[in-house]
């Protein structure tokens, strides 16, 4: 009997379409989601208090799920998989010394909620937003074992090749939170209850998804008792420095929401806004993550210069080339994409418009984030996690300072300004901290010839979508045709963007082509 092997390259194309098409459909989900909890609850106490809960066991979540831990057990995974040691019984440990850990923290937030809320959102305090958020959290809570748990399932079945149901569990909650929403509503319930309750349950259905998965792929993990041996004691040891720059990040958002918790309807502003500029960072960001930085760091540990330099210039190129027309977009009709998308039940005219004004802030600083993914690798491929780790420390300070000193000035709005400035920053320090790095790191002619060309394209296409949304202003208040309208901007943008940039030459017809196939 002879067993065949699809080859590498082959495995891995495979899976980032897999693992991109579920992204993609959680991302659209959870955009579906959102929308539906603005029309039910706008942008009043509900709303922002189901986000301070739902964004509690998010936040550790960045610690326990795929943050943190899955960075440090991934590789000792992998590696006792392919030297066929006891993988199993290493996941099953870790799974339990987890497990425990999550339990014991949970128990610890449902005594003292009133304060983990007070540390999320200090201005909720006296107002019924606390009392809300505090029972929505206490419901909520739970979510981070399961989650965290599918997660280290699902770095066990993406270490074994298997990607479809990591890829898809995400989607899960969403399925879930809608359907507990409409289902809800039709019956006449308490939505918001609903909506708190589908979060521990989705949860339940996201971990045995992928343990299903896990247990048909041969590593079936059963609960036991904590066992903290020498492999376990060394992965909370890895483990633990990662946390620490994952910290930072959620220090940063935690600023965000305690600046905004102090106006009301704020956190829903930041939260919609939020989503918005994410879909196209989600999109981009996976593409460069699973496609075109692995191929730099291969090519960097190789010593391969000049390979390295072709893949970080390609990945910066390609970043930009979609970031950059998405940032102007957003920047130029940020009021008719959320009134379009959003101005619906609950959430009113005044939401769209305090909305917009945050998600066009938040454009400004989109290339920056997607950069940081391009110059991370840099210093990753060689070893050097301190060097990115102190600029993120830097970029925290700054957001907090501009977050906290604005807000007297510009309101809520001083928590989308600290975000976007702090990102311009830190993308700032990364690239010239790659300065001594030599020719690996240095942008290259074609490169340096197409930017301004895109630059260009990018003001030409914000000209025309800026007279397309004049021209359709009466549609874009009108219902059923505003659906359309909108449809026009998007589409008429990104086809006047993409024919600028081949008549101006910031690439071919042909390197189109391959950055697609690609």
């Amino acid at each position: 009997m002879t067993v065949t092997t699809k080859p590498r390259s082959i495995r891995l194309l495979a899976g980032f379409f897999t693992v991109s098409s579920w992204t993609l459909a959680s991302r659209i989900m959870g955009f579906i989601r959102d929308i539906l909890i603005a029309a039910f609850f706008g942008a009043g106490p509900v709303a922002e208090a189901f986000q301070v809960a739902f964004a509690l066991p998010n936040m550790f979540r960045r610690f326990f799920a795929e943050g943190a831990f899955n960075m440090a057990f991934v590789p000792m995974f992998s590696k006792k998989l392919e030297s066929g040691e006891d993988a199993r019984q290493f996941a099953q440990n870790a799974m339990a010394g987890l497990a425990s850990v999550l339990i014991g923290l949970t128990l610890i937030a449902q005594l003292f909620m009133p304060w983990f809320v007070l540390a999320m959102a200090s201005g909720f305090a006296g107002d019924e937003r606390f009392d809300l958020a505090t029972d929505f959290a206490r419901i909520c809570f739970p979510y981070i074992l399961f989650i965290s748990l599918a997660a280290l399932l699902s770095g066990v079945l993406n270490s074994m090749g298997r990607f479809a149901a990591a890829a898809a569990a995400p989607v899960v909650l969403n399925i879930i939170l809608i359907s507990a929403m409409v289902a809800t509503w039709a019956l006449g319930g308490n939505v918001a209850l609903a909506l708190a309750w589908g979060v521990p349950v989705a949860g339940v259905g996201q971990l045995a998804l992928v343990w299903i998965a896990a247990s048909r792929a041969g590593i079936r993990l059963l609960p036991q008792l904590p066992r903290f041996t020498p492999e376990i004691r060394r992965l909370a040891m890895i483990a633990a420095p990662a946390a620490l720059a994952g910290g930072v990040v959620q220090v940063n958002l935690l600023v965000g929401r305690q600046v905004a918790s102090y106006f009301d309807g704020a956190i829903q502003w930041l939260a919609v806004a939020d989503r918005l500029y994410q879909l196209p960072l989600g999109v981009v960001g996976i593409a460069i993550g699973v496609v075109l930085l692995p191929d730099l760091s291969r090519k960097l540990q190789s010593a391969d210069e000049a390979g390295g330099r072709h893949a970080f210039n390609r990945a910066t190129e390609f970043a930009l080339a979609l970031t950059l027309p998405a940032a102007v977009g957003l920047l130029v009709v940020p009021q008719a994409v959320v009134s379009v998308l959003f101005e619906r039940g609950a959430f009113t005219a005044e939401d769209a418009r305090n909305t917009a004004a945050a998600l066009s802030i938040y454009a400004i600083g989109l290339p920056a984030f997607v950069l940081q993914k391009v110059f991370q690798p840099l210093y990753f491929a060689r070893e050097n996690t301190k060097t990115p780790f102190y600029f993120a420390l830097v970029s925290m300070v700054l957001n907090a300072a501009l977050a906290i000193g604005l807000s007297v000035q510009f309101g809520y709005l001083a928590a989308a300004i600290g975000t976007t400035l702090s990102s311009v920053a830190l993308a700032v320090m990364l690239y010239f901290g790659t300065r001594r790095m030599g020719l690996a790191a240095a942008f290259d002619d074609r490169l340096l010839r197409a930017l301004p060309r895109m630059l260009v394209a990018c003001v030409i296409m914000g000209l025309f979508t800026y007279g397309l949304e004049w021209l359709l202003s009466d549609w874009l208040v009108t219902e059923g045709l505003r659906y359309l309208a909108l449809a026009l901007l998007v589409v008429g943008g990104t086809s006047v963007y993409f024919a600028a940039c081949l008549m101006l030459g910031a690439f071919t017809k042909q390197g189109l082509r391959n950055v697609v196939r690609r």
